[in-house]
This record gives C-alpha cells, sequence and structure tokens, in this order.
C-alpha cells in the first residue's frame, strides 16, 4: 500500500479530480432509451462498461457523442428492441438494458450477460 509521509509545518493544498461512479452511469446510460431525445452526462468514467454500454446503444440505433469530460446520447432514432449477443456477452450489467426497453418497446430480446 502506498502512502505519503509529509515532513515540516507546510499547509498541503491542491486539487483532485475525481471520476464519476460506473455503478451510477450505467443505469442512466440506459435508462437514457426512455427519453426518445437528447440526454447529456458529465463525468462519466472512461472505462470498459461504459464504452460497452455505448456500443450497445449504437447498435440499437442511438448517436453517442463524447466530448471531453461530457457525453451526448440521442435516442430519437432507437428502433432496435434486440439487444446484440456479442456486446450482451461483454459484462453483466447490461442486462439492465432490458427494463428501459421493455418500457420503450413493451418487448426486448436478448441472450444471457457475460463478464
Amino acid at each position: 500500500m502506498s502512502e505519503y509521509i509529509i515532513k515540516g509545518g507546510k499547509k498541503v493544498e491542491g486539487e483532485v479530480t475525481i471520476s464519476g461512479s460506473k455503478n451510477a452511469s450505467l443505469p442512466i446510460i440506459a435508462a437514457s432509451i426512455l427519453n426518445q431525445g437528447k440526454t447529456t452526462l458529465y463525468n462519466v468514467p472512461n472505462i470498459h462498461d461504459t464504452k460497452m454500454m455505448f456500443e450497445i446503444l449504437k447498435k440499437l440505433g442511438a448517436m453517442v457523442v463524447q466530448k471531453n469530460n461530457k457525453v451526448i446520447i440521442d435516442t430519437s432514432n432507437v428502433s432496435q428492441y434486440e439487444i446484440p449477443e456479442e456486446l450482451m456477452r461483454q459484462m453483466r450489467s447490461s442486462v439492465i438494458f432490458v427494463g428501459a426497453l421493455i418500457g420503450r418497446y413493451g418487448k426486448v430480446t436478448f441472450s444471457y450477460p457475460g463478464g
């Protein structure tokens, strides 16, 4: 485990940027399907799971634009309710799309999640 040892009577100050929470971001990304328009998110962590969520959205017909610390998701043209198996198997949390797709279309087709 790393540690910092600070010697002297000098004040320590500075800034630390904290990345967003994966567990908060994934359900919000999936819920953007229900918006049927543009959703803007900030501070989404740039990790495998969020990238896979964006890929699933794109396969369903959404547009995803990432700029700096902002993600714009446009689900106006989402017309699919089948999550591709190859993407579904990339991570366990892909199953959270199921509720949003049922909410929008009343049905969904998907395989077992992976991960």
